[in-house]
């Protein structure tokens, strides 16, 4: 088995394993007593916390131990808020953050604050402009990751800390993806990261506060960890994170580039085998391992099951595999096709002959996937003019009605339009990303007795 989905947990790396191991019998006593068994777990707690302020690239002082990335996402945000309530209660993140900055962005609204969400390319960046253009004299915070979880995109946190720095503006950045690589660049004042992302035990994050920042921990606190993550310390995973995140440092550089130069392969065999795909994301500034593509007419869950059959573990921004039947508020944010998403995220040491496999393998499931789509019955095409269609795709769920889009086009006459009467969210995004990839020209909505009705016309 193949396992493509490092993004969302990386496989435990050896030191990890062996620090782990090794620390289960000195890390157990309470650091805070004097008594020799509190003292080795002391050690053990300071050299960590020394080791991943290190890889951080800030002051030991400066940095606590969480119970996991979103708990120092939404304490970082939390604590940053209330430390400059009297600045105000606005807060800025950008679209595409992870869903722990945005759960805690509305929790922030739901009490009444304030929240802009910065708009990002077609690529899924955002802008330094972007971020000067939703500063107000009332903001309290602004938030950014450093890369985007879904397509790797790498934002341009260096930009943003500059102008949030000129203003007056703390900048938390989310670094869950990106630290196992590099250290953040920018003058950031504070950052959360998650050890799982990079080959530690999962139930370990970091958060840091620079100096100077103001911060009020909420919610009970205690003594431990400078009182920003209440609870007794999980020494043995602490350790284990802080040993892992040096090791996979020492093996960044050369693992980068190895695992480029398979993900490019992946982007162009993907783009010259498959027909009508789309590789979404920045195709220079982005993550080392992880390559993202939607394929037209491919329900994304059932792409999943097959590539999973084939001994393939990869995971999907696309609405067909959500519970909520919604689109990715990434893909979505991005304006790209959301149908038939799959993202490819390879761990450190994934094999090329792996790589190669999952391409040979990968035209046949979605030629199945497909095929099998392609069987049911045509749509209902209703006459509304002689130059116009309308396609009742009422109940039916992504991506037939872009199926049935694409069935019907060449129906009516160079200038005519197609009418697709759908309930599914997924159409929102998916009519237009169809119309930009075929060529033809999507006009917009137009209010329907139920659902929307996508206008779309015929172009070539």
């Amino acid at each position: 088995m193949a396992y493509f989905d490092a993004a969302s947990a990386a496989p435990l790396h050896p030191v990890a394993r062996q620090a782990l191991h090794a620390s289960l019998d000195e890390g157990w006593a309470d650091p805070a007593r004097l008594y020799r068994e509190g003292r080795r777990a002391r050690m053990l707690l300071d050299a960590a916390r020394e080791a991943a302020a290190e890889a951080v690239g800030c002051r030991a002082d400066e940095l606590v131990f969480t119970a996991s990335g979103t708990r120092a996402v939404h304490s970082g945000v939390a604590g940053a808020l209330a430390g400059r309530r009297r600045v105000g209660r606005h807060l800025i993140v950008s679209a595409v953050e992870h869903s722990s900055v945005l759960h805690a962005a509305e929790v922030h609204e739901a009490d009444g604050g304030a929240v802009s969400r910065v708009a990002v390319d077609r690529v899924g960046a955002v802008t330094a402009e972007g971020y000067a253009a939703a500063l107000r004299s009332d903001t309290a915070l602004a938030c950014l990751q450093s890369a985007n979880h879904e397509v790797g995109t790498v934002q341009p946190v260096t930009e943003v800390a500059e102008v949030c720095r000129a203003a007056g503006v703390p900048l938390l950045v989310d670094a869950a993806q990106s630290l196992g690589w590099g250290p953040v660049d920018g003058d950031w004042s504070l950052l959360a990261a998650s050890a799982h992302k990079w080959g530690g035990p999962s139930g370990v994050g970091l958060l840091v506060v620079r100096k100077g920042v103001r911060f009020a921990a909420q919610g009970p606190v205690d003594e431990r960890e400078s009182g920003r993550a209440a609870g007794f310390e999980n020494i043995p995973a602490i350790v284990a994170a802080a040993a892992s995140l040096r090791a996979v440092r020492a093996e960044a550089a050369e693992e980068a580039a190895r695992l480029r130069e398979l993900t490019e392969r992946i982007r162009a065999r993907v783009a010259g085998a498959v027909p009508d795909v789309e590789v979404v994301g920045d195709p220079g500034r982005r993550l080392p391992g992880i390559v993202t593509f939607s394929c037209l007419y491919v329900d994304g869950e059932a792409l999943l099951h097959e590539l999973d059959r084939a001994g393939f573990s990869v995971s999907s921004g696309s609405s067909c595999t959500s519970s909520t039947l919604t689109p990715s508020h990434v893909l979505k944010a991005m304006g790209v096709l959301s149908e038939g998403n799959v993202r490819v995220s390879l761990p450190m040491g994934a094999a090329q002959e792996d790589v190669e496999r999952f391409l040979q393998v990968l035209p046949g499931a979605v030629a199945g996937v497909r095929e099998k789509l392609g069987a049911p019955s045509p749509a209902p095409v209703t006459p509304a003019g002689a130059d116009a269609l309308v396609v009742d795709s009422l109940g039916k769920r992504c991506p037939i009605p872009v199926i049935e889009l694409a069935k019907v086009i060449g129906d009516v006459p160079v200038g005519g339009t197609v009418r697709v009467l759908s309930d599914d969210e997924a159409a929102r995004l998916d009519i237009p990303a169809w119309c930009e990839m075929r060529g033809q020209e999507y006009v917009g909505e137009e209010p329907a007795d139920r659902g929307v009705a996508y206008v779309v016309r015929r172009l070539a």
